[in-house]
């Protein structure tokens, strides 16, 4: 990856929205037994924290939830798609018990439960080029994970890309098996999007508790921080 470049299509659409990046190097994703009592812990007390954005019943009338779903009203997309802090705190609020899967998964997982806000991890080293967030021209190519066949991206949808296709749809519906972390993944670039004020004021702090955790489960500290805004792209 080359660079992290907001289209002009992104802030005409949501003209008070804010993205939070923070980039990692070097770091050691593979499993381990050393902190998985820990990780298990931090999923636990972040699932429990999610409460206070699941109070109010029915679920979609939540803030969090119905912000983000105007929020996907703004573009075409396939029928049913959702943020991924709506479908993270509908599993929470259903009594969801996460378990580790892998420790910068993890650690994201529990930053996302806590503070109401998505967060995403893409592989740097599998992105062709600039990465880019925009509006679709259409066709861009989409392998979402266990997918074997090409899901391209609708004309006007709101996405990640780069030179080889779509990297995530739907803004932070879903991501592209191409870029996703794995295991053996080193170097990452952690996005968070926010669309007004409420939100980015979770994200400043989100990603500052993030920035704070990262230490301590992978030994590095992160190369830096941005927040782009319409007036500061």
């Amino acid at each position: 990856m080359k660079d992290v470049i907001i289209d002009d299509s992104f802030w005409q659409t949501y003209p008070e929205a804010q993205i939070n990046l923070m980039w990692l190097t070097g770091f050691d994703n593979h499993d381990t037994d050393d902190n998985l009592a820990e990780r298990q812990e931090l999923l636990r007390t972040a699932t429990a924290e999610s409460d206070k954005f699941t109070k109010v019943d029915p679920f979609r009338n939540n803030p969090v939830v119905a912000e983000w779903r105007d929020a996907y009203q703004q573009f075409p997309k396939r029928k049913g798609a959702r943020s991924s802090i709506e479908a993270l705190l509908k599993r929470a609020s259903q009594g969801h018990e996460f378990t580790p899967i892998e420790p910068l998964v993890d650690v994201y997982n529990s930053i996302s439960l806590r503070y109401g806000v998505p967060v995403g991890i893409e592989d740097r080293d599998k992105i062709a080029g600039d990465l880019h967030l925009g509006t679709a021209q259409g066709g861009e190519s989409f392998f979402p994970l266990g997918a074997e066949e090409d899901d391209p991206a609708r004309a006007g949808e709101m996405i990640y890309y780069d030179e080889d296709g779509a990297v995530c749809r739907s803004l932070n519906w879903r991501e592209a098996q191409r870029t996703m972390l794995t295991d053996d993944t080193t170097n990452g670039i952690v996005v968070m999007e926010s669309v007004n004020a409420d939100q980015a004021a979770r994200a400043n702090e989100a990603m500052a508790a993030l920035a704070e955790l990262i230490p301590t489960y992978f030994g590095i500290k992160p190369d830096k921080t941005a927040v782009l805004t319409a007036e500061t792209k």
